[in-house]
C-alpha cells in the first residue's frame, strides 16, 4: 500500500523501511479498534463544519464499520510496508470509495491520530484493569473473612515481630489494592482529554468541531493547546504507567512474601498441584513459577516507566520519531498487569493456610510486646519500665494466640479488622468508575 507521506516516484530504502518502523505493524493491531473509533468521530466532525456532506459521511462510516469487521474476522494483516495502522485504514477507503476515501485524512495528521488512539487504548484499558483491581480485592477480602481467625506471625526486619492472623495478611494488601484503584481513577481523569484536532501540533486553518469530536468519542475535556498535545505524549504515558506500577508493587510483595512462605522451611500454605510446575531433574521439586514471573514481571514495568521518561526527557517541543518507541512498553505493561491480576487471583483461590504448620513455627516470644503493655495498663507502670521486667522474664511455650488475637482491638488490628468498612469501599469504587 502507498504511504501517506509518500510523493510521486519517491522510493524509501528496504532497509530504513524496517528499521524506521520497527516492530509497530504488529503492535498497531492493539489500536486498529481505537483509531478506527476516532476515524468514524472526526467524519462526523467534518460534517458538522461542512467539509463532508452527510451522505458522504455514510458512505465513510459504512465502509469503517466493513473495515472494522474485517479486521476482527482477521481479514486485514498491517505489514511493514505500511508502517501502521493508520496508513492500513485510509488506504483502504480510498480502495472502497475513491477519492471519497481521500477525505478522511482533512484536517488531521497521523501525530494527532496517534495520540487519540493511545489515549483511548488508555482509557479503555483503566476500566478493564479497574475491574479486574476489584475482582482481586473480591477475593482478598473473601479470604480476610475466612482466616481472620488463623493465627499468623507479623514480621519486622525478617523477624518474627508480633501476633497477627492470616485475615490481618490478606487485608493488608486488599487495603492496598484499593489505594492502588483510587490513584488509577484519578490518573484515569487526568488523561481524559482529547487531542485529535492538534493535528501536527500546530492546528489547522478549519474550524475543527473539537467539542463535537470530544464528546462523540466520551472525553471529559478537549486538550486545548494544539503544541501541548504533542509535548504530553510521554508525560500521559508514564503518569499512567506510574499507577500500573503501584498495583504490581502490591500485587509483587504478595508474590515476594507467598515464595518464602510457601518453602518447606515455613510450609505456612498448601498450594494445590495445578498451580506449580517441576524439575526437569529433581522429581520432589514443586515450584512457585507463577509468583517469581510476577514478581520479575514488577521489574519490567518499573522498566518500561522508565524507558517512557527517558525516551521523552529531552526531546524537542513538537513531535519526534523517536517517541514512537514509547508503544511497546506501554502495550506490553497493559498486557502484564491484566494477567498479573488474573493469575493471581487464581492464586489465591488455590491455597490454604496449614494451621498446624503456622501454629508449630510461631515463637513464645512473641507475645512479649503485648505482655508489656498488659504489665503497664494493669500496675500503671510507665511502658519503658514493664518493657524491660518483661525482657528479663521472656515468654516461652505456645499461648492461646486466637485468644490473643481477639485482644487486638486497635483499628484496623487483626482483632478489629472492620471488614465491613472495605466491603463498603469496595462497592462505593466500583460504582464511582464503571
Amino acid at each position: 500500500m502507498k504511504k501517506l507521506w509518500q510523493k510521486d516516484g519517491a522510493k524509501l530504502n528496504p532497509k530504513i523501511e524496517a528499521y524506521t518502523v520497527g516492530d509497530d505493524y504488529q503492535l498497531d493491531n492493539q489500536l486498529f479498534p481505537y483509531d478506527l473509533k476516532a476515524s468514524i468521530a472526526h467524519v462526523q466532525g467534518l460534517v458538522k463544519v461542512k467539509i463532508l456532506s452527510g451522505r458522504e459521511s455514510r458512505r465513510l462510516a459504512k465502509a469503517l464499520s466493513q473495515i472494522q469487521k474485517d479486521w476482527q474476522k482477521g481479514k486485514i494483516k498491517i505489514k511493514v510496508t505500511d508502517e501502521d495502522c493508520h496508513t492500513v485504514i485510509e488506504n483502504l477507503l480510498i480502495k472502497k470509495l475513491g477519492d471519497l476515501g481521500g477525505k478522511v485524512h482533512t484536517g488531521r495528521s497521523r501525530n494527532d491520530q496517534i495520540l487519540v488512539a493511545m489515549r483511548l487504548f488508555m482509557k479503555d484499558n483503566s476500566d478493564k484493569i479497574g475491574g479486574l483491581i476489584l475482582d482481586l480485592a473480591q477475593t482478598l477480602l473473601a479470604k480476610a473473612e475466612q482466616y481472620k481467625k488463623i493465627p499468623f506471625p507479623g514480621y519486622s526486619h525478617t523477624q518474627q515481630a508480633m501476633i497477627s492472623s492470616v485475615g490481618h495478611y490478606y487485608a493488608s494488601f486488599l487495603e492496598s489494592l484499593c489505594d492502588d484503584f483510587e490513584l488509577l481513577i484519578k490518573i484515569k481523569d487526568q488523561i481524559d482529554q482529547n487531542p485529535l484536532g492538534s493535528a501536527a501540533g500546530f492546528g489547522v486553518n478549519l474550524p475543527l468541531a473539537r467539542d463535537y469530536v470530544s464528546r462523540r468519542l466520551k472525553f471529559k475535556k478537549i486538550q486545548l493547546n494544539s503544541l501541548y498535545c504533542q509535548n504530553s505524549k510521554g508525560k500521559f504515558e508514564s503518569l499512567f504507567l506510574e499507577a500500573l506500577a503501584q498495583i504490581m508493587m502490591t500485587v509483587g510483595k504478595l508474590a515476594s512474601d507467598l515464595i518464602i512462605f510457601t518453602t518447606q522451611e515455613f510450609s505456612f500454605f498448601r498450594v494445590k498441584d495445578s498451580m506449580t510446575t517441576g524439575s526437569s531433574i529433581m522429581p520432589q521439586k514443586k515450584n512457585m513459577d507463577i509468583l517469581e514471573v510476577i514478581r520479575g514481571n514488577v521489574s519490567v514495568i518499573f522498566a518500561n516507566q522508565i524507558l517512557i521518561k527517558d525516551l521523552n526527557k529531552n526531546t524537542f517541543s513538537g513531535y519526534n520519531r523517536d517517541t514512537q518507541l514509547m508503544k511497546k512498553p506501554l502495550l506490553e505493561s497493559v498486557k502484564i498487569v491484566k494477567e498479573t491480576l488474573v493469575v493471581m487471583k487464581i492464586f489465591l483461590e488455590n491455597i490454604a493456610p496449614d494451621t498446624g504448620q503456622i501454629l508449630n513455627k510461631i515463637k513464645g516470644d512473641i507475645l512479649m510486646a503485648d505482655a508489656a503493655l498488659e504489665l503497664s495498663k494493669k500496675q500503671g507502670r510507665p511502658f519503658r519500665e514493664a518493657y524491660q521486667q518483661i525482657a528479663r522474664e521472656p515468654i516461652n511455650g505456645q499461648a492461646d494466640y486466637v485468644a490473643e488475637i481477639k485482644k487486638k482491638v486497635s483499628l484496623g488490628a487483626a482483632g478489629n479488622l472492620h471488614l465491613d468498612l472495605y466491603r463498603q469501599k469496595i462497592k462505593k469504587l466500583s460504582q464511582s468508575f464503571f
